[in-house]
């Protein structure tokens, strides 16, 4: 049976405090991912090509910090990072710092299928998008006037972009097929006011994305740093295969040593059995499940 969850990011929204208008818009968002990978799932299609397909509508919602809607560098630019992964295989592609590719998720897909790397960068992951047919935007294509609001209440307030009451904006989803495969992916803009061409934990095989058929694939986000120090999406995997933690408790300990270590954030994740469980510790994290089954649900705040 196969299985699909997705997230929007994990952060400070909570009952009553969240825009009911913004509330509403990442919902109805989260509900078309949802649907887009779906549909190809339900057809018998595969794991890769359904999380793909999910991200993009994501990328494409100016809901969510990832493609169009993406927070804004201290230099006023769109910074992208993408990353995806098949279980079948642990093959793995990832982009990092592109500023004119309109799909990252797409071009970290190509990163996989199309060249001997992994992870390739800046200019030259745009530049290898733009060779392999992916549609190039001007970056100004990326930016909406609340990500320009954001940036510009945050630099005249003097904050660096690890405020207490961030909202991690990253968006992700994973998915087991009907042959027991599982794939992940993860995009993200990053940080309000990132500097020196920061790069998070998105784009970082087995920090904030991983897939393994012989465990779970896992989308994650959070405070970034600490994801990448403790190798979060990896260390799931490991503490499944070789701790013998089902995928909940998996997903709970790791995040409980991140929390130990500074951090907060949420992860997503799927296991080939068919088994789905999240986990965050934020106030909130915009989330959402479809299943054979007919299951769906798409939630917002810990009391959803």
């Amino acid at each position: 049976m196969w299985k699909l969850m997705i997230h929007g990011g994990a952060g400070s929204m909570r009952p009553g405090q969240l825009d009911p208008q913004q509330e509403a818009a990442a919902r109805a968002g989260l509900a078309r991912a949802l649907d887009a990978g779906a549909a190809i799932l339900d057809e018998g299609g595969g794991a890769v090509d359904a999380v793909e397909a999910a991200a993009r509508v994501l990328e494409e919602d100016p809901a969510f910090n990832a493609g169009h809607g993406s927070v804004l560098a201290a230099d006023g630019h769109v910074e992208c990072d993408a990353a995806i992964m098949d279980g079948n295989g642990r093959h793995a592609g990832a982009v990092a710092g592109l500023r004119s590719t309109r799909a990252p998720i797409s071009a970290a897909r190509k990163v996989m299928e199309d060249s001997p790397h992994v992870l390739i960068s800046k200019g030259g992951a745009d530049e290898f998008a733009r060779e392999a047919g992916l549609e190039q935007v001007a970056n100004s294509w990326f930016v909406t006037p609340e990500r320009r609001r954001q940036l510009d209440e945050l630099l005249a307030k003097g904050h660096d972009a690890f405020d207490a009451e961030i909202k991690y904006g990253t968006i992700g989803a994973v998915a087991v097929d009907r042959d027991g495969h599982v794939a992940a992916a993860t995009s993200t803009g990053g940080l309000t006011a990132k500097r020196w061409g920061r790069i998070g934990d998105s784009p970082l095989i087995g920090a904030g994305t991983y897939a393994d058929d012989r465990a779970a694939a896992v989308s994650a986000t959070g405070l970034g740093e600490i994801f990448i120090r403790t190798a979060a999406a990896h260390e799931i995997c490991a503490r499944m295969r070789y701790c013998g933690h089902d995928l909940q408790a998996a997903l709970d300990h790791v995040l409980d040593e991140i929390g130990a270590m500074g951090g907060t954030g949420g992860v997503i994740a799927v296991s080939p059995a068919g088994d789905a469980a999240w986990s965050f510790t934020t106030p909130g994290m915009y989330r959402g499940l479809a299943a054979e089954d007919g299951t769906r649900e798409v939630a917002v705040f810990g009391s959803d």
